[in-house]
């Protein structure tokens, strides 16, 4: 941008008034154009004002394409279409006016929720609609992705941005070698620079049907030329395997709409809504059996009714169990604890928590305990009218909560008409301990182990162990103790090397007592992925906790870590979201999310989930560090160190959060700075364990790269946890070109 245009920019911002439109905010910016919202002063509506960017006023072509955006789409009268007012220039400012859409982008949306295949039918009718009534006129938009369709609150459809629109018959805009569009949405005759008609559109919008439905897109990759060479020769992977309950004809319409060949692909937007309107009326009318309806339920944390309010830990236990014991059904969607456990103590409406939560049924319940007698209530609530559907009140001693465990969930099962098989039956009455007291203890152990600071850790590995004690054969209670030993290896809190052979002790002694626990087979492959970097067992591990229970949250979220830190991102993408589809609502899960994105170097949608994270709570200080590294991606070093800072404060001046402050401090010039973070690592050496790879990283930050691999091979020495990610993680980009650092990633095996 040159100082002139930057200047009027400037002094256009501060007079905030451009014709007969006052601005109010930007709300985005493109490759064609910046949008602002405005007042339209003189028939007193909000506008959407889209101006060309500086940088290309200069560009005639790109100035004549912005005008022909304006002279397309307002040619055009639908209201599936974004409408356009008027074209103007001002000071040499060109801007578009048009309709002010309050709604989100679907790309935005799939951030936040799954589409249920009813709502993915609903949007792509809309779009088809309006892609129908613009190639009447002529029309093509050549840049259909889901980042310029938006939905309103009320769920109405708009296309935006007809800025690549080209009109039959008009001379062609496109430079030789050059192409329009976003490159990932392209149908190959766009890609490869060949004239292009209404079908490019087609296989744009089956893209986005594909994202919607999948929640990843069909042909991904880092580089630009990798996506188009899998757009022309490669096809994309079948959406059953990805999201097993969609009708297959919906498959069939979309791979149809995909097919390379235009010839043999649908010819027209209105050929695809009868296909697709013929998908929605027999999904309506039952008539698809590969689009069974999925009940779903989540549990809400029993309240306490107990003179003892030190009792919570045993109510939140029996909710535990039960969501445990459901998960084993398949058919039956469960939300995982985190989600369904943060209304807890909160006023709001069962209807509410439904819709929040994405289910048609919440359980709810409470417990009274006094010595050894119980009284449990528990409700079944259906969602859509706030109507039981089940409830039951238990008066029963201590040694029954197994027993009422069972009840409860057979009940669950036959009120939501899901259908038992005989193993599956077996499994959700399963029990691990006859023994209350033990049982007590263990659900003890589990409310401190997800708490997930040191000092619960460690008395989660007491509690678990006192159940043992109870019960020397209570295998779940020994994958506590492995899971906390874990999760003090990871953070730091004690070396690696201390805990993790341990935590696969107490782990084979569990699968000795029972081989059949998906909960020990994703702790092993927690500890080949960060331990022993044995990426095949690693990955064989996860592999078989998924097989033992698919709706286990954590092992989902393991293995996408594992994918991620083996560089497979587009598969760790799909875990991790399945993981986040299981618990909405668990910060940690949405954390890591954006973890995926900053390992994936996409660090402005990295950006965004972790500020989503930080509003569900604005304490949660996993996400500062993620997005403080995030931040470092992308060079913004002052927002980097502030955020990591907070990092630093939220966890006490922990020597990870001073490692990773210090690398930052390094990276942008601050030598003095980043020096005495490395003092305060040496001072905290002196009092507890610290890493060597902490100290490693300000090395690299500083640019000394001799004491950079001194530190990371020590690092290797101590089997620090983190190194699992040198072969992804952006943070060690910097010593990626050294030799050195390639013979370090043969030695874990994470190079050939």
């Amino acid at each position: 941008m040159t100082n002139q245009s930057k200047g009027f920019r400037i002094k256009f911002m501060d007079n905030r008034i451009i014709s007969h439109y006052q601005i109010l905010e930007k709300i985005g910016e493109g490759g064609m154009g910046v949008v602002y919202k405005a007042q339209d002063t003189k028939l007193d509506r909000i506008v959407a004002l889209k101006f060309l960017p500086q940088h290309l006023l200069c560009d005639e072509e790109a100035k004549i394409r912005f005008e022909h955006e304006a002279k397309a789409a307002s040619a055009l009268d639908h209201p599936n279409i974004a409408t356009i007012y008027e074209i103007d220039e001002v000071e040499g400012e060109c801007f578009i006016s048009m309709a002010y859409i309050e709604g989100k982008s679907i790309k935005e949306l799939l951030k936040e929720k799954s589409f249920s295949i009813e709502e993915i039918l609903n949007m792509a009718i809309q779009v088809c609609e309006g892609l129908a009534a613009a190639h009447e006129k002529g029309i093509v938009h050549r840049d259909i992705k889901s980042d310029n369709i938006m939905v309103t609150a009320r769920g109405q459809v708009k296309i935006m941005d007809f800025g690549l629109a080209k009109l039959k018959g008009m001379s062609g805009l496109t430079k030789m070698g050059t192409t329009l569009g976003t490159v990932a949405y392209m149908s190959p005759e766009q890609a490869q620079g060949e004239e292009v008609d209404a079908r490019t559109d087609i296989w744009s919008l089956s893209v986005v049907i594909y994202e919607m439905i999948t929640g990843r897109l069909p042909f991904k990759s880092e580089y630009e030329q990798a996506v188009v060479f899998s757009i022309l020769n490669e096809e994309p992977k079948p959406m059953i395997e990805l999201r097993p309950e969609i009708p297959t004809e919906l498959e069939q319409v979309v791979k149809k709409a995909l097919v390379k060949n235009p010839d043999r692909r649908y010819q027209s937007a209105g050929d695809i809504v009868v296909d697709l309107k013929k998908v929605e009326s027999s999904l309506l009318k039952g008539g698809f059996s590969s689009a069974k309806h999925q009940p779903s339920i989540a549990v809400l944390p029993f309240t306490n009714l107990s003179a003892d309010k030190e009792q919570e830990y045993f109510c939140d236990g029996m909710a535990e169990e039960i969501i445990n014991a459901l998960t084993q059904v398949e058919g039956l969607r469960v939300v995982a604890r985190t989600s369904a456990f943060s209304f807890r103590g909160k006023e709001i409406d069962i209807r509410e928590i439904g819709h929040r939560l994405n289910v048609e049924t919440l359980l709810e319940g409470s417990v009274r305990k006094a010595g050894n007698r119980l009284r449990i209530s528990a409700q079944l609530v259906n969602v859509a009218d706030g109507y039981h559907l089940w409830s039951e009140r238990y008066d029963r001693e201590m040694e029954d909560i197994f027993a009422i465990q069972d009840e409860i969930s057979l009940a669950i099962v036959d009120k939501l008409k899901v259908k038992l098989l005989k193993e599956e039956k077996a499994k959700l009455v399963k029990r691990y301990t006859d023994d209350p007291e033990a049982y007590n203890l263990y659900l003890k152990g589990r409310y401190f182990w997800n708490r997930r600071y040191e000092g619960g850790l460690q008395k989660g590995i007491e509690c678990f162990q006192q159940a043992i004690d109870k019960d020397p054969l209570y295998a779940l209670a020994y994958v506590g103790i492995a899971d906390c030993y874990n999760q003090f290896g990871h953070f730091g809190f004690l070396p690696a090397e201390e805990v993790s052979p341990k935590a696969k002790v107490v782990v084979q002694k569990a699968l000795e007592i029972d081989d059949t626990l998906p909960e020990a087979y994703a702790s092993l492959g927690w500890i080949s992925t960060f331990y022993d970097w044995d990426w095949i067992a690693a990955e064989k591990h996860f592999k078989k906790a998924l097989e033992l229970n698919p709706n286990y949250c954590m092992a989902h979220d393991w293995f996408g870590l594992y994918l991620g830190v083996m560089g497979r991102l587009d598969e760790a993408a799909v875990e991790l979201r399945r993981a986040w589809e299981l618990d909405p609502l668990s910060l940690t899960l949405n954390a890591v999310v954006g973890l995926g994105f900053y390992w994936g170097r996409q660090y402005d949608e990295a950006i965004e989930q972790l500020h989503k994270t930080i509003e569900m709570d604005p304490n949660f200080a996993v996400a500062y560090f993620f997005l403080g590294l995030t931040y470092a991606g992308k060079e913004r070093w002052e927002e980097a160190i502030a955020t990591l800072e907070k990092f630093v404060n939220f966890w006490q001046g922990s020597p990870i959060a001073v490692g990773y402050l210090g690398f930052a401090y390094g990276m942008s010039g601050q030598k003095d700075e980043a020096l005495s973070m490395l003092d305060q690592l040496s001072k905290l050496s002196q009092q507890r364990y610290v890493s060597s790879l902490y100290k490693a990283l300000i090395y690299a930050g500083l640019g000394k790269k001799d004491q950079a691999f001194e530190y990371l091979d020590k690092a290797y020495d101590e089997r620090v946890s983190w190194m699992a990610a040198l072969k992804t993680a952006p943070f060690m980009d910097i010593l990626r070109s050294d030799p050195r650092y390639e013979a370090l990633l043969r030695k874990m095996g994470l190079e050939r």
